[in-house]
Formats: structure tokens, sequence, C-alpha cells
């Protein structure tokens, strides 16, 4: 089968098949779609700005009009051996299917094809026809992972020759993913914001990444666990009003208190203090929450965290019944908790 599997593009694109002369990348993430599709585009050796050996297309283009692609690969090259035909913005047009069909079966000789898709799900005419057929490759393009994240900040960095604190890399980390070019350009920004420093900092993060309610959001969080009303208030507020869902606080409440339920449990059993509890954490607590999470453990005893989690739970139904109320209900809980909290600070 003429396909990779998502983990293999990159080191297939690296060492392409010099028998493969029609290449479709597909996918969700257009952004890692257009960012692939430009790498094997630059190695084929062709000037990408010469518009005799680079011939770009759109797919509703070729759509329209009937036999264009074919036309095309057809076309002997005037100042060069070879072409590239770069169609971009396809997707599962029958016509277009037809065509690559067509020109896997008869190869043009001096053609190589590049096609750029969205989403092709699997049996999608276009994919199957390059999936079945020699002289062709498939490769998906999905939403980067945490290792792939990982790399490419790694690959800016080293560009703009600078390094990044720990604590900063774990928040920025939060905040991309969802499309490769996004990603780099938030990294871009980042590093010339940076420009100059020897290192980026949390403050640099937070000051430059775009993810305002993100952002927002854990600080409302910190907010209740430390018991700091009146900075809960404010991080609540601006939450809302960058456009996040009330429900995402909630949720991010709770996550905190199941792992601090468990790391209490672990406390009591064991006999450690806090500091070694949460030091041996997995997933390991970011450097820069460790305090605050070692005082979170300190004020609240089991019955405290389960009393808390049964109050959260009870706002989801509340505001799920009344989502026009969501708003309200989620600061009403959220908010007691943090009264606790200063409450068993004073203690």
């Amino acid at each position: 089968m003429a396909q990779k599997k998502a983990h293999e593009v990159d080191s297939w694109l690296a060492r392409p098949d010099p028998k493969t002369f029609l290449v479709l990348l597909y996918g969700p993430d257009r952004g890692l779609v257009a960012e692939r599709g430009k790498a094997f585009a630059e190695r084929t050796g062709l000037p990408l700005d010469d518009p005799f050996s680079v011939v770009k297309l759109d797919g509703a283009e070729v759509e329209r009009g009937e036999g264009r692609l074919l036309e095309e690969a057809q076309t002997v090259p005037m100042f060069s051996d070879r072409r590239l035909l770069w169609v971009r913005n396809a997707s599962g047009q029958k016509g277009l299917a037809d065509e690559v069909k067509a020109l896997l079966a008869e190869p043009a000789r001096d053609a190589t094809i590049l096609i750029e898709a969205g989403d092709l799900k699997k049996g999608a005419a276009l994919r199957t026809v390059v999936e079945g057929a020699d002289g062709g490759m498939a490769l998906p393009c999905y939403a980067d992972d945490g290792r792939d994240i990982e790399a490419v900040i790694d690959d800016e960095l080293r560009k703009a020759g600078i390094t990044m604190a720990l604590e900063a890399r774990q928040a920025l980390r939060r905040n991309l993913g969802g499309d490769r070019l996004a990603t780099r350009a938030e990294l871009q920004k980042l590093t010339l914001y940076a420009l100059g420093q020897p290192e980026i900092s949390l403050e640099d993060v937070k000051a430059m990444t775009g993810d305002v309610s993100g952002q927002s959001l854990d600080d409302a969080v910190d907010a209740v666990l430390d018991g700091r009303i009146g900075d809960f208030d404010s991080a609540f507020a601006r939450h809302c009003q960058a456009g996040g869902q009330p429900f995402l606080a909630l949720s991010g409440t709770m996550r905190q208190f199941h792992a601090i339920h468990a790391m209490r449990g672990a406390m009591e059993e064991s006999g450690r203090n806090a500091a070694s509890v949460v030091a041996g954490a997995r997933p390991p607590v970011f450097f820069s929450r460790r305090k605050l999470i070692e005082r979170t453990l300190e004020r609240w005893n089991r019955q405290a965290i389960e009393r808390a989690l049964g109050r959260l739970q009870a706002a989801v139904l509340q505001s799920r019944r009344r989502p026009d109320l969501a708003s309200a209900l989620v600061r009403q809980a959220l908010l007691g908790i943090a009264v606790e909290s200063a409450r068993f600070s004073r203690r």
C-alpha cells in the first residue's frame, strides 16, 4: 500500500522514494499539511517562485477545468528537466480523483505532482486512488501530540539561538498544538519578543502567548486553591470575557482536587510531608506551582477535599440543567471553595 502512518511521515519526507512522483498530503491540521507540502516542494530542487517550473493550482480550479491537471502534466517543460504541479485546498472532488487515477496509470515523464488536501476519511476517492497505486504516496497529517510540540519548540529555539526556562516551556506547551503554522507563529512571536535575552522566562510566555482565556483559567484555579478570593473573581471574569466557557473552570478545579486527593492520601498513608509527595508526583507538578500544591495539601484533609469535590460535581449538574445561569452557578461554587481555603490558611 502506498501510504505511511502518521509517525512515519517526517522520516519519509526527509528521504522520499525517488520512484514516487505523486504525493498526497491530507489531514485535519491544515497548517501541518502546508508545512510538509512546502518541505517536499523544496526537496525537488526547483525554484518555487518560477511559474515555468512550479505550477500552483487550487483544488476547485482543477475540478472546474476538466482535464486541467492532465493537461499540465503532459506539457513539456521549457526551462528545466522537470516541473512541479502543486495542488492546494483539495478535498473529495471526484474530478480530481479521476485525473489522479489517470496520471497514476500513465505517469507523466517530466512532472512531479504534490496535492495538499483536507481531512480525507478512509474510503475517500482521492485517498483510495493514491493508496492503491505504484508511484504515489499518501501521507496523513494529524494534530501535533506532546512529542511533536516539543520538537517544534526545540526547532524554533535553535533557529533563534535562545533557551527557555522549564516552567516557561511547560506553560507555553498548554497553549500550542491545534495547528502547526499557528504553533510556529506563536513561537516566532515569542522568540522575537525575547530577542537579546539569553533565556525565555515564564513572564515572557505570559506576556506574549495568545490564549488569554486559558491563562486566566489557570490563574482562577490557582486562586481557588490558594484562597485568594479577589484574585479568583478577577481571573474568572477575564476568562469569561475572553470567550472561555465557565464549565472549563469547574473541570480544571476538579482535576486539581482529584490529584490533590490522591496526594493527600499518600501523605496520610506513608507519613511523608507535602514537599516529598509533590516532588514524587506523577505526572510531575510544574515547578512554579509546587509551593501552591504543597500549601493546599497541608491545609486540606481528605474529608475537606471530598466535600469540595461533592460541591463541584453538584455545580456541574446544576449548570447543565440551567445553562442560562452557568456562569453564576460556577462562580458561586468556586467562590465557596476559595473562601474555605482562605479560612484554612488562617488556622
